[in-house]
């Protein structure tokens, strides 16, 4: 555990010092730019009002030296990110190395709490392209991240991801995911990668997909799953399980196998309602699966993420964090999810 903690932190290190040295440029170039992620009223955490960059560097400079975990976590989980990347700015113009931030983090905080910190320190972009990587780290792969980010993110951030995973890593996103899978999980997650929107007839679609439902073959499923937009493809899903009287899920589950079926069902999943997937993967309350998806849509739509893990289980995310994990790390999920429901 420890040693995959080190790998972790290391990654983040890595990440971290190429977010300062390259945000500017991301922001200008990028679609998904900081501005955009300033996101109206679907994310929990937000920009702070009374914010003021130099009184936040130095008060994260003195819990640094004091291994202050509470007053770290006050400051970083209650700023937007880009008051977060403005605070990053100046302790780098104080201390003048960000290395100084990150060994300050991991000697001040330890395990999951310096690493939800650190995660909260990076551009979303770069957090998103540190999960794929570390989904793809060491023995085995993590199939349910790289799908969870794959079929949740839009076709322009996906780009953007795979660029920021670019720089960070020096290493092509395309070519890390062929060397994970093989098969037609390999044509899914290559489609997911770059899928853009094109055009299918109701009827056609749903035919297509019922007949490759009876010869069990794959193509056809990714092909249009990947290529339609959620409001088509709902009508054509909703049309398959009325035609078949079979719900779409369960003929999955019988007509393929493996990795694939994951995937498919996965896919089918976030095109239905995204949010109840997300709620769906945070039931386990598996600390990495935690933190990945509160940092990443703690900006964006965790309120809706939120909603729907309550009417799944009948009991709030804030609850369920409270069950789930204890101490300082505990009271950054729950400033990150910030209310009861």
């Amino acid at each position: 555990m420890d040693l995959q903690r080190n790998v972790i932190l290391g990654y983040l290190f890595i990440s971290l010092s190429v977010c300062l040295s390259s945000c500017r440029s991301l922001s200008m170039s990028m679609s998904w730019s900081f501005q955009d992620m300033s996101w109206g009223s679907l994310g929990t955490v937000r920009s702070y009002s009374n914010f003021h960059a130099d009184r936040d560097a130095l008060e994260i400079q003195t819990a640094l030296e004091q291994k202050d975990a509470n007053n770290l976590v006050r400051i970083l989980t209650n700023r937007s990110y880009v008051q977060r990347k403005q605070i990053l700015e100046v302790y780098q113009s104080i201390t003048e190395k960000v290395s100084d931030l990150v060994a300050g983090v991991k000697k001040a905080v330890s395990g999951d709490l310096a690493t939800l910190l650190l995660g909260l320190m990076m551009t979303p972009l770069h957090f998103q392209a540190h999960r794929l990587r570390m989904a793809m780290e060491g023995l085995g792969t993590d199939e349910e991240t790289l799908l969870e980010i794959l079929c949740t993110t839009s076709s322009q951030q996906l780009k953007d991801i795979s660029a920021a995973y670019n720089t960070i890593f020096q290493k092509d996103l395309e070519k890390d995911l062929k060397g994970e899978s093989s098969g037609d999980f390999t044509k899914l997650l290559m489609a997911l990668l770059r899928r853009e929107e094109g055009v299918g007839g109701l009827q056609t679609d749903t035919e297509a997909l019922s007949q490759a439902l009876d010869a069990k073959k794959a193509d056809p499923w990714i092909a249009i799953l990947t290529t339609r937009n959620p409001d088509h493809l709902n009508k054509v899903l909703n049309r398959l399980e009325s035609e078949r009287e079979q719900m779409v899920d369960e003929a999955l589950q019988k007509r393929f196998s493996g990795d694939l079926k994951l995937g498919l069902r996965t896919l089918v999943c976030c095109i239905r309602n995204p949010h109840v997937y997300l709620a769906q993967r945070l039931e386990n309350m598996e600390t990495a699966v935690v933190q990945g998806v509160m940092v990443a849509r703690c900006e964006e739509d965790l309120l809706c993420v939120r909603a729907a893990f309550l009417r799944k289980t009948g009991t709030s995310l804030y609850t369920a964090l409270q069950k789930a994990f204890t101490g300082d790390h505990l009271q950054a999920l729950l400033a990150i999810c910030r209310s009861e429901d």
